[in-house]
């Protein structure tokens, strides 16, 4: 009985186990190539300046709650009314940032006066044709979560919440250091 000898490359064993280890070398030297022509960016460069503005934040937070200010919001048909509800104070002007969760297009931001009522309000409807169908389209698209962030004119203190529009009857929006950031 005679065996043949093959050629190691006509076995099919052989390139089984050559391929393995093969693709591993190819795959890490992809992975290397990759990471350093896109490095990641890093999360937060200014680490510590960033904490000290999110502690800054938060003192602002507290000054809200330590002032009693609170909040009612109502957005119904085209009208956004805020009343304030825990304080006497009278303020010049409001700034009020509303951020969607997870399309920032949508980002918008008002700055309200009080009217004689000390209310505060604004109208989504426009003047022009094309005034009301933007007015529309932001209507529309105003519908779901936000997340607002309340603040004076001099930015002394800060309310942040999350809230669902619209709603046709007045929620409260008051300090929540859980709610900060």
């Amino acid at each position: 009985m005679k065996h043949m000898i093959t050629p190691w490359y006509k076995e099919p064993w052989a390139w089984f186990v050559f391929i393995l280890p093969f693709t591993a070398v190819v795959a890490g030297i992809s992975t290397y190539i990759i990471a350093n022509n896109d490095p990641d960016p890093l999360v937060i460069g200014e680490y510590y300046k960033k904490g000290k503005a999110i502690n800054l934040q938060l003192a602002k937070v507290k000054n809200a709650q330590k002032l009693g200010m609170k909040f009612d919001l109502k957005l119904s048909k085209n009208n956004l009314v805020i009343q304030p509800t825990g304080i006497e104070k009278i303020f010049p002007r409001l700034n009020v940032n509303f951020f969607h969760p997870t399309q920032e297009y949508k980002d918008f931001y008002l700055v309200l006066t009080p009217d004689g009522d000390g209310k505060f309000r604004h109208d989504f409807t426009g003047d022009t044709a094309e005034e009301k169908l933007t007015a529309k389209a932001l209507i529309k698209s105003l519908q779901g979560k936000w997340r607002i962030t309340i603040t004076p004119f001099d930015d002394q203190w800060k309310i942040q919440n999350t809230i669902y529009l619209p709603q046709s009857e007045f929620i409260e929006i008051a300090p929540d250091l859980t709610q900060a950031n």
